[in-house]
């Protein structure tokens, strides 16, 4: 069977995206704050949200292939057509990057301010000539920061974005090939495929493993450029992959309802929500040691991350969050009964799914527009066009090929899965 992506499910998509398009334009036009900061911040979150997502339906998919997984081999299609959002997130940060890097259009990284690496100036009418050895003319530079200077060969330009392009590169090369192969596969079933893709899948995990950790303290992290976690890369992937988990589930809950699916038992979606709980333990279990790390070891450039949270307007929703995206699934998703009845999942897992993007919300706003932020329509709007976009390249995806994988060798397998 086919999916025929068309009527009105193909026009609530558009509509979304025209949404997210006026909030676009008129978040633009009406943003009052210094070089439209909210307007970026938002653009920035939105991009690397779903980005993210694609991104772990890319990971899952590698690794169900790398650990020889026979449950998920009948909606394996789903997992590919999740990742074909990965071209327009990646597109959405690096113009975020490129335009305040390059244009000067927005101060979202601090460190890309070049005159914060010299400790002395030398002024000269208009022109200013920035150094690091006093010489004669020279006086201090009072915007220098050394602890943003000592980072300086990690940023420097060309290696900032050679990582970048290397993140990018890496993750549509490898989407690109895995599609290709897949549907080769039903085309030629052979087990000697098969056993490429597990051997190309188990490659692409190893870069996976750095790259996600890299693209988290380049992209997010270095927001906050003075604070540091070494557990922040495995804290923001573990929220990339509940969110994705989520929604796989809600989508293959309406995929089922309209008819598609149907080899898909309750077994397959009790094992989905069992990732969603697994993972929401993996989060919140980094999200506290990360906190109990930082906070009682109370380093001035490392606590400062919570304080400016904690002390300030966005401490109920950063407590929120942590509440809504750790004690929901503790306390709804741990009965067996639960897992599987669809008309508790869904209600559970927008709530859950929310919560997570209120985390990237609350990871990116403290660290760039301080106390100065503001919530209100151009960002529900924006989050709408977001998601319009993503659903319409998701499902555009998901018509291209058979919902089947019809030469995958453990799919009987698969559909036999009761328990």
């Amino acid at each position: 069977m086919e999916f025929k992506f068309e009527g009105r499910t193909k026009l609530v998509t558009q509509v979304l995206m025209g949404i997210g398009l006026l909030a676009l334009i008129g978040g633009f036009l009406t943003d009052g704050s210094a070089h439209h900061q909210r307007w970026w911040a938002n653009l920035l979150i939105n991009g690397f949200f779903w980005f993210s997502i694609s991104l772990a339906a890319l990971f899952f998919y590698a690794l169900n292939y790398a650990v020889e997984a026979s449950w998920s081999a009948v909606i394996k299609r789903t997992f590919e057509a999740m990742w074909h959002f990965l071209p327009i997130g990646a597109g959405v940060i690096v113009v975020v990057l490129a335009a305040g890097q390059f244009f000067h259009a927005h101060h979202l990284y601090h460190w890309m301010d070049s005159t914060l690496y010299h400790e002395y100036m030398i002024v000269d009418g208009d022109h200013t000539q920035y150094v690091d050895e006093m010489t004669e003319g020279a006086v201090a530079n009072p915007n220098y920061d050394h602890i943003i200077a000592g980072k300086q060969p990690y940023f420097a330009t060309w290696f900032f974005w050679l990582r970048t392009i290397g993140y990018v590169a890496t993750f549509l090369i490898f989407a690109r090939l895995f599609r290709r192969w897949s549907l080769l596969e039903d085309e030629q079933p052979s087990l000697d495929l098969h056993f490429k893709q597990f051997r190309r899948s188990a490659l692409f995990l190893v870069f996976f493993a750095v790259f996600s950790s890299m693209l988290a303290w380049d992209w997010v992290m270095s927001i906050d450029v003075h604070w540091f976690s070494t557990l922040f890369g495995w804290y923001l992937f573990s929220g990339m992959w509940v969110s994705f988990m989520i929604m796989l589930n809600l989508g293959l809950i309406w995929l089922r309802s309209r008819g598609y699916y149907q080899e898909v038992s309750s077994s397959h979606m009790h094992d989905i929500s069992k990732w969603m709980f697994a993972i929401s333990m993996l989060w919140s279990y980094l999200w506290v040691s990360q906190f109990l790390l930082i906070w009682y070891a109370n380093i001035p450039e490392e606590v400062t991350y919570y304080t400016q949270r904690f002390f300030t307007d966005y401490q109920v929703p950063f407590m929120l969050t942590f509440f809504i995206n750790f004690a929901v699934p503790f306390y709804t998703l741990l009965p067996r009964d639960t897992k599987r009845n669809a008309k508790f999942i869904v209600p559970v897992g927008l709530l859950i799914f929310i919560g997570h993007f209120a985390d990237v919300y609350l990871l990116v706003i403290p660290g760039t527009m301080f106390d100065h932020n503001e919530f209100g329509i151009f960002e529900i709007a924006l989050f709408l066009g977001f998601l319009g976009l993503y659903l319409n390249r998701t499902l555009n995806a998901l018509s291209k090929a058979p919902l089947i994988p019809k030469g995958h060798p453990m799919l009987q397998e698969s559909k036999d899965l009761h328990y």
